[in-house]
């Protein structure tokens, strides 16, 4: 699993790689709604739509969509909890200030707050929410074991993370098929959308270094995650994880 070296340098150390994720995703914010129809086939949004049922959300809950990017999954929680919409309270945070503003412009319902947040050091109190939905974005934390144990730090006892991100699927012939894949339309997808075939190299080089759907439920287990489980898309190319606090 050798990574681009260019890349590899900046991403190697948790300060380095917070510093190149906001660089990133400041670079490509206006376009990165298009970015995921075009590189899901528009799939994301059934991905999505999955999570937020395995989020059961629930009436008088306060929801937090962290690493929010533009806030798809905030209006999906908004959306799907219509009927309680005035009892639901969605929260988006985001360490891009770019993708916020690109947000905050999006139509659909209104968020109860946007907020400029690490989630190596969230601004709440302990226990200050039901569900915690991350779409894509454990991949990109400067740390995931600490991103983990703040993220349980927020959630209420009995509350729930969900993630969704890309999977490593269990055969390796398929895995080495999917990263050349991610190599190949990475590439493609940046010259078209930006004119830099490297604008979205990071993906599959973030994927060789990011656990598999496996490993991650050990990994929230022993920051002290329950009831740990995960959900396979598309052979494992996708994955959705899952876990309690106690």
């Amino acid at each position: 699993m050798k990574l681009n070296r260019h890349i590899s340098g900046q991403i190697e150390r948790p300060a380095d790689k917070q510093r190149y994720v906001r660089r990133l995703f400041a670079g490509v914010a206006g376009r990165y709604d298009l970015t995921n129809d075009v590189m899901s086939l528009g799939l994301h949004r059934r991905w999505k739509r999955r999570l937020l049922a395995l989020a059961d959300l629930r009436t008088h809950h306060r929801v937090l969509d962290l690493a929010a990017g533009t806030g798809d999954l905030a209006r999906g929680a908004l959306r799907r909890a219509a009927g309680a919409s005035n009892e639901i309270r969605v929260f988006a945070a985001d360490l891009t200030p770019e993708m916020m503003r690109a947000g905050r412009a999006r139509p659909g319902p209104d968020l109860a707050g946007w907020i400029g947040a690490d989630a190596l050091r969230l601004p709440f109190p302990d226990g200050a929410f039901d569900r915690v939905i991350i779409g894509y974005g454990l991949r990109n934390f400067a740390d995931l074991d600490a991103a983990l144990a703040e993220t349980l730090r927020c959630l209420h006892p009995g509350g729930r993370l969900i993630s969704l991100d890309f999977g490593h699927p269990p055969i390796q012939a398929l895995q080495r098929a999917y990263l050349a894949y991610l190599d190949a339309s990475t590439r493609l997808v940046g010259w078209a959308l930006h004119r830099d075939p490297e604008s979205y190299v990071y993906i599959p080089e973030s994927l060789r270094r990011f656990p598999d759907q496996r490993e991650m439920v050990r990994r929230m287990e022993a920051v002290g995650f329950a009831e740990c489980g995960y959900e396979d898309l598309m052979l494992g190319a996708m994955a959705i994880n899952y876990g309690d606090r106690r």
